[in-house]
């Protein structure tokens, strides 16, 4: 599933063409044959924890779509103007209500074929209670073998968890980079 491409011109309005710059690049780009703009399209950045509490882990059941209903860890789009540890920890916050101490980045996604990357940092919950937003159903702690796995919302949150129970076992914990095809 890619994105749209861009068809007019944020600048000025006129329709785009996909072509070769002028200007030395070597990929299509959409430029405006009117103000000769090039517009970059670049991965958006998804951007969340994994919250823990002892053995157990946060999870969060979706209220919207895509995935409505299914568990994931608290992530969403990084906003402008935010570092990628401050989007985690908003992201956190809004959706599960989480009160936390933000940990090391602990995995990074590509998801090229949807022109993604996601991002998820280690967050030791410093309270078992939380107060989830409008984005989630219901957040709850799940022990390894308690979590839903045939319910979980994406693959980036499965392998991030594989990785995480991994390190957990281990005693070690590592950052972890995935390509997901």
């Amino acid at each position: 599933m890619q994105r749209a491409p861009l068809k007019h011109c944020k600048e000025c309005g006129t329709a785009v063409v996909y072509r070769v710059p002028d200007d030395g690049d070597t990929k299509p780009r959409a430029v405006c044959p009117a103000c000769h703009t090039i517009h970059y399209e670049n991965p958006l950045n998804v951007v969340g924890t994994v919250p823990y509490w002892g053995d157990q882990v946060l999870l969060c059941k979706r209220n919207i779509e895509p995935r409505y209903g299914k568990w994931t860890l608290p992530a969403g789009f990084m906003e402008l103007n935010e570092t990628t540890a401050e989007g985690a920890a908003r992201e956190t916050v809004e959706e599960a209500g989480a009160q936390f101490e933000l940990q090391g980045l602990f995995s990074l996604l590509n998801v090229a074929r949807v022109g993604q990357v996601h991002l998820f940092y280690r967050a030791r919950l410093t309270s078992d209670q939380f107060a989830p937003g409008t984005e989630t159903i219901e957040a709850r702690l799940f022990r390894e073998d308690e979590i839903p796995w045939d319910e979980i919302a994406f693959r980036t949150v499965k392998e991030t968890l594989d990785c995480y129970f991994a390190d957990r076992r281990s005693g070690h914990y590592g950052i972890h980079t995935l390509d997901i095809t």
